[in-house]
């Protein structure tokens, strides 16, 4: 099974320390870590961040929940990826950032599903179809130590998986939509107005329904659509660099 591969820092422009901004009495990252916890496919969680000393702090945190933690690199993130491939030697790796409290488990293991032995990339993004937050992005660790060896692009050594999901000669890159385009509504975590969605929901859910995944937030939306934030609010954070890529889908169900 992939080893899940968490990217947090403390200096994100927009909204600096947000990774520890509390949500219900815990810090926004314990909140997904916590969720991703519940995955079934999951081979256990690595946070990457970096040297920075800004990230002491936020270091600290996550080795107290007993979750390993490698650092690299502040602007090379695809460097901290390979960090953890080196120390924990994993086959396939599960990317995810740490500014999605809303991250779903069931996303998770579903796209986890969809790699296969001919597969070397697998994400909900590349063509989307699910609330932005809830991205999950499944890649062989070979494609990544080829695109760390041979890429010098500062764009691909930021984004980790770009250097794979462009260059669909070499690797082979598949995307898994839903049934319904949920691409519109915003669930991730880039600005104070985003931050306080998620509290929201967080406040409204966790005490009735600890677990409570998309299809409880849906609900939730339906029945208060004024804590509804869209794609009009703010616009899908994506870095395809305005690429034709070409990508087979997968229909999930």
């Amino acid at each position: 099974m992939p080893l899940g591969i968490l990217q947090a820092r403390m200096t994100s422009s927009r909204l600096p320390g947000k990774v520890l901004e509390p949500i219900e009495g815990m810090p926004m990252i314990g909140r997904q870590i916590e969720r991703l916890q519940r995955s079934d496919l999951l081979d256990g969680l690595v946070v990457a961040t970096s040297v920075d000393p800004s990230d002491d702090r936020l270091v600290a945190y996550v080795e107290s929940l007993g979750i390993p933690v490698v650092r690299g690199s502040l602007d090379d993130v695809l460097g901290r990826f390979i960090g953890g491939l080196d120390e924990f030697s994993p086959e396939v790796v599960v990317r995810l950032t740490a500014d999605c409290p809303l991250a779903s488990p069931s996303v998770v293991d579903r796209v986890i599903s969809a790699f296969g032995p001919d597969v070397d990339y697998v994400s909900n993004t590349l063509e989307p179809t699910w609330p932005d937050g809830v991205d999950v992005e499944v890649v062989r660790a070979s494609a990544l130590r080829w695109v760390a060896e041979h890429s010098d692009d500062p764009h691909e050594h930021e984004h980790v998986t770009l250097g794979v999901y462009r260059r669909t000669d070499r690797f082979r890159c598949v995307n898994v939509s839903g049934e319904v385009d949920l691409s519109s509504l915003r669930w991730t975590v880039d600005n104070s107005e985003d931050l306080a969605f998620a509290r929201s929901v967080y406040g409204e859910l966790l005490a009735s329904t600890p677990n409570f995944d998309v299809a409880d937030v849906l609900d939730l939306l339906e029945r208060r659509p004024e804590f509804s934030r869209t794609t009009a609010d703010s616009m899908r954070n994506a870095a395809l660099d305005g690429l034709d890529i070409g990508v087979m889908k997968h229909e999930s169900t």
